[in-house]
């Protein structure tokens, strides 16, 4: 169910060298890097499903499995025990069937104590990825932390129920991940309605929106995500659509808005998330390098990645 070039647009290569591994041969992995190239569920610019083979090969460096992080020395690579399983087999424009093949792989991931690190592919997979967390930590136990421009709560997607724009409504209404565990960063632009947002407050998500961030600043601002986030949960899922930064710093992405984090706020923050909480899996989403000049994106989306495993091995060696 999943592989390396088991679809044309799949992945060729391991995430920066760590060792390939199938589902059937995690072994005592700490850490799975998958993808989801799974992009059917766009509205605007297509492309994400080439985000997985462009995130993993977003690097100057050689391909060796090591990354020793220069400010704190560690390689998280090696702490973590990452490995990579591939890309899950989704098959273009089957959108239930995608969505049942990755959460049954990210299920089987979770199930045998590792982390999935799941590289999209749009939006939508955060529904099935987070909800095959959830599945095996339990139904209402584990908080998510969403960085993005969107809040992705619309209540369908031209009529159907998935797409990139609702798979946050979905895991609420699925009870996989309740309103009060959710945390939400970066909001900002004309989407959604009054109506939804309404919504979002009824259901008790924490939503920070860029004005909110501007005047407080976004140390303050993720203090509280962390309180809200620790409180009861089991632990915590994060999701980060690379929109949430500004385009000038990641132009490659399927629905730009500008006014966002800058590359830097976002890498610390990641950071800091993975060694101030227990997470149980994390996505990173919508990048299309067709838009990306240069590889940008695909390279900030790429460090992203290596800040999460470094905060958590920070965390991992503290005991």
């Amino acid at each position: 169910m999943t592989g390396f070039g088991t679809l044309s647009f799949s992945a060729r290569n391991t995430f920066v060298g760590v060792p390939m591994r199938t589902l059937e041969t995690i072994g005592d992995a700490g850490v799975v890097i998958l993808g989801a190239p799974f992009d059917w569920g766009t509205t605007y610019r297509p492309g994400a499903r080439f985000g997985p083979a462009a995130v993993r090969d977003a690097d100057y460096l050689e391909p060796d499995g090591r990354r020793p992080h220069l400010d704190t020395g560690i390689d998280p690579l090696e702490v973590l025990g990452v490995v990579d399983i591939g890309d899950v087999a989704v098959v273009p424009g089957y959108i239930e069937d995608g969505i049942d093949r990755i959460r049954r792989v990210v299920s089987a991931v979770a199930a045998t104590g590792a982390v999935p690190l799941v590289i999209g592919g749009d939006h939508t997979i955060t529904f099935p990825d987070a909800g095959g967390v959830a599945d095996v930590y339990g139904h209402g136990e584990i908080a998510l932390i969403h960085f993005d421009a969107h809040a992705d709560t619309g209540a369908s997607h031209y009529g159907m129920l998935h797409g990139h724009g609702t798979p946050m409504r979905r895991l609420i209404e699925s009870g996989a991940v309740p309103g009060d565990r959710f945390v939400q960063i970066g909001l900002r632009g004309y989407w959604p309605e009054p109506e939804t947002v309404a919504w979002m407050r009824q259901q008790g998500m924490r939503s920070f929106f860029m004005g909110e961030i501007v005047e407080r600043g976004l140390a303050a601002v993720v203090d509280d995500a962390v309180r809200h986030a620790a409180t009861g949960a089991r632990g915590v899922f994060i999701s980060v659509d690379i929109d949430v930064v500004d385009p000038a710093a990641a132009p490659g992405t399927g629905t730009p808005e500008p006014g966002g984090l800058t590359a830097r706020e976002l890498l610390d923050t990641i950071r800091r998330l993975g060694r101030d909480l227990q997470i149980v899996g994390a996505d990173v989403v919508e990048v299309a390098p067709v838009y990306d000049p240069a590889n940008i994106t695909a390279l900030l989306a790429n460090r992203v990645i290596l800040e999460l495993l470094n905060g958590m091995a920070q965390r991992s060696l503290a005991g």
